[in-house]
């Protein structure tokens, strides 16, 4: 994990180092926002690959922040700050499952969101970017490179899911317009079966305010947020195109349903963020 892990250097050119701005990742201590990935299938574990160290840098045409004091582009970081900055903001990983004797990878990542920065704009654009490595990887970008030193995306003809809390809706909130497109609209992703509740539909005919506003179904919405921004869909399990989905949801009960005492309203008794799956066939070996 990034988050949390002192950088030595004064990202948000504050004047001063340390702090949670500063880390690697956005963070008070160490894994801070960590992941878990549990699986009632096997890990091929040995096949595991992280992007923990990924330099932002290294992503051709990358969104570096710009200071908008100065004339020169893409400023925000020094020199030498560029050569120590990581792309990710917790991790990326790329884990190999076997279900049914086929391989299905499980690439997951929580990008930053893309606000509590300021007119560079540092937050919108790495969040961009962290959602951007993913498009890549699953077209075998050929400039990405592991924690391990290993090079290159997913092969070819791979099996994958893409999955996690990106902190970005297509069209409503923050985010840099068409950060969630890059995936969503990815030639090699099965974006055709939107998970959706029906307690998003009342929280928002309840709350109203910028909700009325926004452009994505209420009925796609994954997370309760305050205004602004409002309700919006950030959290996605996005299949390949080999894989059929069967069904799909946002666990996001109705007030009357006794399992909204699990997602409950402001302070929220688990997480302003609803719980997405999706139901999909994995054809194994003969079959």
């Amino acid at each position: 994990m990034n988050t949390g892990v002192p950088s030595g250097l004064d990202l948000d050119n504050s004047g001063s180092v340390g702090g949670p701005n500063d880390a690697c990742g956005f963070g008070f201590f160490p894994g801070q926002y960590g992941m878990v990935v549990y699986s009632k299938h096997p890990i091929d574990q040995a096949a595991v690959r992280t992007f923990q160290h990924f330099l932002w840098k290294d992503m051709p045409g990358a969104l570096l922040p710009d200071d908008p004091a100065t004339p020169a582009p893409r400023d925000w970081y020094s020199a030498a700050e560029v050569e120590q900055v990581r792309l990710s903001s917790k991790s990326h990983w790329d884990m190999p499952i076997q279900v049914g004797g086929r391989t299905v990878h499980f690439l997951v990542s929580h990008p930053t969101p893309p606000v509590f920065d300021g007119p560079e704009g540092r937050n919108g654009t790495r969040n961009h970017d962290e959602i951007r490595f993913w498009a890549d990887y699953v077209r075998n970008a050929d400039y990405v490179y592991d924690d391990a030193g290993q090079r290159g995306g997913l092969r070819p003809g791979s099996t994958f899911v893409i999955a996690g809390d990106q902190n970005a809706d297509p069209h409503d909130g923050d985010s840099v317009p068409g950060a969630a497109q890059q995936l969503l609209d990815s030639p090699r992703v099965n974006s055709t079966h939107v998970p959706t509740s029906a307690g998003a539909v009342e929280a928002t005919q309840l709350q109203g305010g910028v909700n009325l506003t926004h452009i994505t179904p209420a009925a796609h919405d994954t997370a309760d947020f305050s205004e602004p921004p409002g309700n919006l869909r950030v959290d996605y399990v996005l299949p390949s195109k080999q894989l059929r989905i069967k069904d799909s949801g946002v666990f996001w009960p109705v007030s009357s349903d006794p399992l909204s005492a699990l997602t409950g309203t402001y302070p929220f008794p688990s997480s302003d963020h609803r719980l997405v799956w999706a139901d999909v066939l994995v054809r194994g070996k003969g079959r």
